[in-house]
């Protein structure tokens, strides 16, 4: 059974808002051997410069030695290549992998039998810190997120996981980046598959296998020896059984032995693929709710307001709540979210300009 801790970062794994979640992690271990893997990432053309800049981000905000363990490519590699890098990852007691793709790590890592290596670290108290792309492999099964997002697939699939989370009776597949944003008006939230993508992949789960989401600069810390899951970062966690979701609130704790058996409630309709599928009322009645989705709901309204189509309504009341939402942020000194509500309303077309009177709108021309 394992002892030692797993740690899966949703995103930002060297942003200055998750240092605090390292140094916490790293204070539990007296003497740590750690080690990054360069696998995920080893199909790009700046391996060095990727290793270069996490060896460092280790060295100056953590005080950590972070060797790079080089696995580029299976088949480029050789039975010796192959035995020794599954030895110095079974000698070390910190084991870190982080960007680039989840499907190429696991064409890599599969044939080596990977997870009975580091299912190995945990046996022997050692802590596992997996973020993005690679917190995605640890699964009983893989989202090809490169494939459907960037590329297209014929098919929407799953791949086969490494489950290591097994080890601890938890079958789910891992979805980082839970709560992305960057699609503005289309919904690039569940790792940029977006919750109509998600939800057929669920209906392909067997059964009682769950989704475990991680938002983005959060992180959720496995402690195995207590059998505990802490949700530590930004925001929130989220396991998801048929269609049915239960919030892993920030700053708090949960026993292991509760997620195994958690009875989940369901959560609200979050497809935000066209504006004319949810009108103005049920927007806004998901804007007014608060939550993961208040933030899509307002961008909906906005977009909504500047374009036109059906049910087009006067964007004025809309544009000075959410600035008046985020005046309020900076005051309580919320600033990122107050930089998401200003962004959220210049790309929805309308310039925001600050002065000595307040903040003013007016909506582009070009």
């Amino acid at each position: 059974m394992a002892r030692g801790a797993l740690v899966l970062l949703g995103s930002g794994e060297t942003a200055p808002g998750m240092t605090k979640v390292h140094r916490e992690v790293l204070s539990r271990i007296e003497s740590p051997r750690a080690v990054n893997l360069d696998t995920a990432y080893g199909f790009q053309l700046n391996v060095p410069q990727m290793s270069e800049k996490l060896e460092e981000y280790f060295a100056t905000s953590l005080h950590v030695s972070l060797a790079t363990l080089h696995f580029a490519s299976y088949a480029a590699s050789t039975e010796l290549d192959r035995a020794l890098f599954k030895q110095q990852v079974r000698q070390a007691n910190y084991v870190f992998a982080g960007p680039g793709s989840p499907t190429y790590a696991l064409d890599q890592w599969a044939p080596l039998r990977f997870e009975e290596d580091l299912v190995d670290v945990l046996e022997h108290d050692g802590t596992l810190c997996f973020a993005s792309a690679a917190a995605l492999t640890l699964g009983a099964f893989t989202a090809p997120i490169y494939e459907v997002y960037k590329v297209g697939v014929e098919e929407l699939r799953w791949r086969t996981g490494l489950d290591v989370l097994a080890a601890v009776g938890l079958r789910c597949a891992v979805i980082p980046h839970y709560d992305n944003a960057e699609g503005g008006n289309y919904d690039t939230t569940r790792c940029y598959l977006g919750e109509v993508r998600l939800a057929e992949l669920e209906r392909q789960l067997p059964n009682g296998v769950a989704i475990l989401g991680v938002d983005e600069h959060t992180a959720l810390i496995f402690d195995f020896t207590a059998d505990k899951l802490t949700v530590s970062g930004r925001s929130n966690g989220y396991w998801r059984l048929k269609g049915e979701s239960r919030v892993l609130a920030n700053g708090t704790t949960i026993s292991l032995d509760e997620l195994r058996t958690l009875k989940v409630e369901r959560e609200a309709p979050t497809s935000f693929e066209t504006p004319s599928k949810v009108g103005p009322l049920e927007l806004g009645r998901l804007a007014a709710g608060g939550g993961e989705n208040a933030i899509a709901a307002l961008a909906q309204l906005v977009q909504l307001a500047a374009t036109g189509g059906e049910g087009r309504i006067d964007p004025a009341p809309l544009v000075d709540g959410i600035l008046a939402a985020r005046l309020s942020a900076r005051e309580q000194g919320q600033y990122e979210l107050a930089d998401s509500l200003r962004d959220l309303v210049i790309e929805a077309g309308f310039e925001v300009q600050d002065g000595p009177q307040g903040t003013t709108w007016t909506r582009r021309t070009d």
